[in-house]
Protein backbone atom coordinates (compact mmCIF):
# COMPACT_ATOMS: atom_id res chain seq x y z
CA UNK A 1 0.00 0.00 0.00
CA UNK A 2 1.50 3.73 -0.75
CA UNK A 3 2.18 6.15 1.42
CA UNK A 4 -0.67 8.63 2.01
CA UNK A 5 1.91 10.97 0.78
CA UNK A 6 2.54 9.55 -2.32
CA UNK A 7 -0.71 9.34 -3.80
CA UNK A 8 -1.53 10.78 -7.18
CA UNK A 9 -5.31 11.74 -6.43
CA UNK A 10 -6.33 12.02 -9.89
CA UNK A 11 -5.09 8.57 -10.11
CA UNK A 12 -8.33 7.77 -8.01
CA UNK A 13 -10.99 9.74 -10.03
CA UNK A 14 -12.56 7.67 -12.70
CA UNK A 15 -13.91 9.33 -15.69
CA UNK A 16 -16.91 8.43 -17.40
CA UNK A 17 -17.19 9.75 -21.11
CA UNK A 18 -21.01 10.33 -21.98
CA UNK A 19 -22.44 10.26 -18.65
CA UNK A 20 -24.68 11.61 -17.53
CA UNK A 21 -25.81 12.57 -20.82
CA UNK A 22 -23.57 13.00 -24.04
CA UNK A 23 -20.65 14.73 -24.06
CA UNK A 24 -20.37 15.04 -20.37
CA UNK A 25 -17.00 13.35 -19.15
CA UNK A 26 -18.40 12.88 -15.59
CA UNK A 27 -15.62 12.79 -12.85
CA UNK A 28 -16.72 9.93 -10.64
CA UNK A 29 -15.30 10.33 -7.09
CA UNK A 30 -16.46 6.84 -5.91
CA UNK A 31 -13.00 5.29 -6.92
CA UNK A 32 -11.52 7.42 -4.57
CA UNK A 33 -14.04 7.11 -1.70
CA UNK A 34 -13.08 3.36 -1.81
CA UNK A 35 -9.74 3.56 -0.97
CA UNK A 36 -8.89 4.79 2.60
CA UNK A 37 -5.76 6.09 2.17
CA UNK A 38 -6.82 8.61 -1.02
CA UNK A 39 -10.00 9.92 1.00
CA UNK A 40 -7.98 10.41 4.04
CA UNK A 41 -5.33 12.03 2.00
CA UNK A 42 -8.27 14.00 0.25
CA UNK A 43 -9.49 15.18 3.98
CA UNK A 44 -6.16 16.31 5.10
CA UNK A 45 -5.06 18.47 1.95
CA UNK A 46 -8.46 20.26 1.90
CA UNK A 47 -8.05 20.81 5.62
CA UNK A 48 -4.12 21.77 5.40
CA UNK A 49 -4.60 25.27 3.70
CA UNK A 50 -6.90 26.32 6.39
CA UNK A 51 -5.37 25.01 9.74
CA UNK A 52 -4.10 28.01 10.52
CA UNK A 53 -7.55 30.18 10.12
CA UNK A 54 -8.86 29.04 12.94
CA UNK A 55 -12.02 27.98 10.91
CA UNK A 56 -15.52 28.06 12.88
CA UNK A 57 -17.50 25.51 10.61
CA UNK A 58 -17.31 24.10 7.12
CA UNK A 59 -20.23 24.21 4.97
CA UNK A 60 -21.22 22.52 1.90
CA UNK A 61 -24.40 22.17 -0.20
CA UNK A 62 -25.85 18.43 -0.44
CA UNK A 63 -25.09 16.01 -1.32
CA UNK A 64 -21.69 15.31 -2.37
CA UNK A 65 -20.16 18.37 -0.73
CA UNK A 66 -21.32 16.78 2.45
CA UNK A 67 -18.76 13.56 1.42
CA UNK A 68 -15.92 15.90 1.74
CA UNK A 69 -16.97 18.48 4.57
CA UNK A 70 -17.66 16.02 6.94
CA UNK A 71 -14.59 14.80 7.93
CA UNK A 72 -12.95 18.18 6.63
CA UNK A 73 -14.96 19.76 9.78
CA UNK A 74 -13.52 16.91 11.96
CA UNK A 75 -10.12 17.72 10.97
CA UNK A 76 -10.45 21.14 11.70
CA UNK A 77 -12.45 20.77 14.99
CA UNK A 78 -14.94 23.10 13.32
CA UNK A 79 -18.68 23.14 13.18
CA UNK A 80 -20.48 21.49 9.92
CA UNK A 81 -23.19 23.61 8.41
CA UNK A 82 -25.50 21.76 5.66
CA UNK A 83 -26.70 23.98 2.74
CA UNK A 84 -29.50 22.79 1.58
CA UNK A 85 -32.05 22.43 -1.25
CA UNK A 86 -36.08 24.36 -0.07
CA UNK A 87 -37.79 22.46 2.54
CA UNK A 88 -34.84 20.40 3.84
CA UNK A 89 -34.11 22.00 7.33
CA UNK A 90 -36.46 22.78 10.13
CA UNK A 91 -36.06 25.72 11.22
CA UNK A 92 -36.38 29.23 10.54
CA UNK A 93 -34.15 29.97 6.84
CA UNK A 94 -32.28 32.21 4.58
CA UNK A 95 -33.01 31.14 0.69
CA UNK A 96 -31.12 32.10 -2.11
CA UNK A 97 -32.47 31.98 -5.69
CA UNK A 98 -29.63 31.40 -8.15
CA UNK A 99 -29.04 31.26 -12.36
CA UNK A 100 -27.36 28.08 -13.53
CA UNK A 101 -26.52 27.29 -17.37
CA UNK A 102 -30.82 26.40 -18.12
CA UNK A 103 -32.65 28.00 -15.68
CA UNK A 104 -32.22 28.56 -11.26
CA UNK A 105 -31.79 26.74 -8.59
CA UNK A 106 -32.54 27.78 -4.81
CA UNK A 107 -30.63 26.70 -1.76
CA UNK A 108 -31.63 27.28 1.87
CA UNK A 109 -29.20 27.78 4.92
CA UNK A 110 -30.34 28.02 8.82
CA UNK A 111 -30.81 31.81 9.67
CA UNK A 112 -28.86 30.78 13.07
CA UNK A 113 -26.49 28.88 11.35
CA UNK A 114 -23.27 30.79 12.56
CA UNK A 115 -22.45 33.28 15.45
CA UNK A 116 -21.87 36.83 13.71
CA UNK A 117 -18.54 37.03 12.53
CA UNK A 118 -17.52 33.18 12.54
CA UNK A 119 -14.90 32.09 10.19
CA UNK A 120 -16.14 29.85 7.50
CA UNK A 121 -14.53 27.49 4.78
CA UNK A 122 -17.17 26.20 2.21
CA UNK A 123 -16.04 22.39 0.83
CA UNK A 124 -17.49 20.99 -2.58
CA UNK A 125 -16.49 18.02 -4.47
CA UNK A 126 -16.23 19.95 -7.82
CA UNK A 127 -15.88 23.42 -8.91
CA UNK A 128 -17.35 23.81 -12.15
CA UNK A 129 -18.70 27.22 -13.44
CA UNK A 130 -18.53 28.19 -9.65
CA UNK A 131 -22.73 29.10 -9.72
CA UNK A 132 -23.75 26.88 -6.60
CA UNK A 133 -20.28 27.61 -4.91
CA UNK A 134 -20.73 31.41 -5.31
CA UNK A 135 -24.42 30.97 -4.01
CA UNK A 136 -23.35 28.98 -1.01
CA UNK A 137 -20.84 32.15 0.00
CA UNK A 138 -23.29 34.26 -0.58
CA UNK A 139 -25.58 32.40 1.88
CA UNK A 140 -22.97 32.12 4.47
CA UNK A 141 -22.35 35.89 4.16
CA UNK A 142 -26.15 36.71 4.51
CA UNK A 143 -26.43 34.64 7.65
CA UNK A 144 -22.87 36.96 9.22
CA UNK A 145 -20.53 34.40 8.43
CA UNK A 146 -17.00 35.31 7.09
CA UNK A 147 -16.19 33.28 4.30
CA UNK A 148 -12.69 32.81 4.58
CA UNK A 149 -12.11 29.98 2.08
CA UNK A 150 -13.30 27.71 -0.42
CA UNK A 151 -12.07 23.82 -0.64
CA UNK A 152 -12.96 21.31 -3.70
CA UNK A 153 -11.17 17.49 -4.83
CA UNK A 154 -11.34 18.78 -8.57
CA UNK A 155 -11.21 21.87 -10.69
CA UNK A 156 -12.92 22.05 -13.81
CA UNK A 157 -10.40 24.87 -15.23
CA UNK A 158 -11.87 25.13 -18.09
CA UNK A 159 -15.50 26.34 -16.57
CA UNK A 160 -13.87 29.61 -15.21
CA UNK A 161 -15.46 28.46 -11.67
CA UNK A 162 -12.30 29.93 -10.33
CA UNK A 163 -12.49 33.24 -11.56
CA UNK A 164 -16.43 33.53 -9.94
CA UNK A 165 -15.43 33.10 -6.68
CA UNK A 166 -11.83 34.82 -7.04
CA UNK A 167 -12.12 37.09 -4.03
CA UNK A 168 -11.88 33.78 -2.04
CA UNK A 169 -8.89 31.58 -0.88
CA UNK A 170 -9.01 28.98 -3.35
CA UNK A 171 -7.86 25.50 -3.14
CA UNK A 172 -8.29 22.49 -5.80
CA UNK A 173 -6.24 19.31 -5.33
CA UNK A 174 -7.00 17.92 -8.90
CA UNK A 175 -7.32 20.00 -11.61
CA UNK A 176 -8.81 18.99 -15.04
CA UNK A 177 -9.29 20.76 -18.30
Amino acid sequence: MPHPADLNLADYIRCIPDFPKPGILFRDITTLLASPAAFRRAVVDMANPFRHEKIDAVAAAEARGFIFAAPVALELNAALVPIRKPGKLPSKTQSLTYDLEYGSDTLEIHADAFAPGAKVLVVDDLLATGGTIDACCRLVEQVGGVVVGCAFLIELTGLGGARRIAKYKTVSLVKCE
